[in-house]
């Protein structure tokens, strides 16, 4: 069995639980997730599987 996890989905959903568990690192996790993202779409990791 083949287990191809996306980055960006894997990353939401660790966003999305530390949010319901804490809800004022909210700014912090949306900052530090946008940021990510843009460092893997400026350096070509738009294919980067885990």
């Amino acid at each position: 069995m083949n287990l191809h996890l996306s980055i960006g989905p894997l990353m939401s959903l660790i966003a999305g639980i530390l949010i319901l568990v804490m809800p004022r690192l909210l700014n912090y996790i949306v900052a530090i997730y946008l940021i990510i993202i843009g460092l893997i779409g400026l350096f070509g990791g738009g294919n980067l599987r885990l």
